[in-house]
C-alpha cells in the first residue's frame, strides 16, 4: 500500500490492489481491508466501511457514517451527506447502515438531525434502485425494495418487507407498516398499516398485499385473520375507535403474531392511518 498526500486538499490517497488509484480516501476513514473501491470515489473522515463492501465508481461517502458488511454502492450514490434541513446547524449526527444492502445509481441518503434521534438508520438486505432518496432521520427496516425515484421525506419510519413502486413518495413523519406495498406514483401523507396495498391518485387502500404475504410464508390461518381485520377496519367502514375495540376482542381469541402486527401498526399511528 502506498500513501500519496495532495498538497491542495491535505487528503491522502490510499492505493492498494482493491482501491483504484483515482479514489480519494481520508486517512481518518476506517475501511476493512477487503473493501473494493473503484475509480473516482471519495470517502471522508469519520466513515467506517465494513467487510466485503464495494464502491463501484464515483461514489461519495461522508459524515459520521457507519456501514456494515457486504454492501454495494453504484456510481454517483451520495451517502451520509448533511441533511438539507433549515434547522440543521452543523451538529454531529449519524448514518447507520446494516448488511447486504444494494444502493443503485444516484441514490442519496442523509444523516440525521438533533431535533429527532440524531441518526438515520437503514437495516439489512434492502434494495434501493436508481435515484431513490432517503432523507434525514428516516428509519428503514429489513428486506425492503425501493423502485426507481421512490422518496422518503424526513423522519419517516418504514417496517420490514415493504415494497415501494417507482416515483412513490412519503411525507415527513409517516409510518409504513411491515409487508405494505406502495404502488407506483402514490403520495403517502398518512400512516400505512401493515400488510396493506396502497393504490395511487389519490393514495387509497386497495386490499392486502397478498403476494408479499404469500412470499413471506404467512400461514393461511394468519392471512384469514388479517383479512377479517381488514374488513372490520376498511370494508365495513366502522369508526376507527370502534374497529380497534372489535379487533381487540378478536385478538383475545387468537395468538397470531401477524394479527398483532396489523393492530399495533394502527394503534401506534400518530398522524392517523390512511382509510
Amino acid at each position: 500500500m502506498s500513501l500519496v498526500t495532495s498538497p491542495e486538499s491535505g487528503i491522502r490517497e490510499i492505493k492498494t490492489s482493491k482501491i483504484h488509484h483515482s479514489a480519494v480516501i481520508d486517512p481518518g476513514a476506517k475501511i476493512h481491508e477487503s473493501v473494493v473501491i473503484g475509480p473516482f470515489c471519495l470517502v471522508e473522515k469519520g466513515v467506517v466501511i465494513g467487510e466485503g463492501c464495494e464502491l463501484v465508481s464515483h461514489v461519495v461517502i461522508k459524515g459520521d457514517t457507519t456501514i456494515g458488511k457486504n454492501n454495494r454502492f453504484y456510481q454517483f450514490a451520495t451517502i451520509g451527506e448533511n441533511p438539507p434541513d433549515k434547522k440543521y446547524g452543523g451538529e454531529c449526527t449519524k448514518l447507520l447502515i446494516g448488511d447486504n444492502n444494494v444502493f443503485r445509481e444516484a441514490v442519496t441518503v442523509h444523516t440525521g438531525t438533533i431535533q429527532d434521534e440524531a441518526k438515520t438508520v437503514i437495516g439489512n438486505n434492502n434494495l434501493f434502485l436508481a435515484y431513490v432518496h432517503i432523507a434525514h432521520d428516516c428509519q428503514v427496516g429489513d428486506n425492503t425494495v425501493f423502485a426507481n425515484n421512490a422518496s422518503l421525506a424526513g423522519h419517516v419510519k418504514v417496517g420490514n418487507n415493504v415494497n415501494f413502486g417507482g416515483f412513490s413518495k412519503v411525507s415527513q413523519y409517516c409510518k409504513i407498516g411491515d409487508y405494505a406495498f406502495i404502488c407506483a406514483d402514490a403520495t403517502i401523507t398518512k400512516d400505512v398499516p401493515a400488510y396493506l396495498k396502497i393504490a395511487p391518485s389519490p393514495a387509497r387502500p386497495a386490499g392486502l398485499n397478498t403476494v408479499g404475504m404469500e412470499r413471506a410464508g404467512i400461514s393461511k390461518e394468519a392471512k384469514a385473520l388479517i383479512k377479517e381485520a381488514y374488513q372490520i377496519v376498511y370494508q365495513k367502514k366502522n369508526p376507527l375507535k370502534d374497529a380497534l375495540l372489535m379487533l381487540g376482542e378478536r385478538l383475545e381469541d387468537s395468538q397470531s403474531a401477524d394479527l398483532k402486527t396489523f393492530i399495533a401498526s394502527i394503534e401506534d399511528s400518530e398522524r392517523g392511518v390512511i382509510r
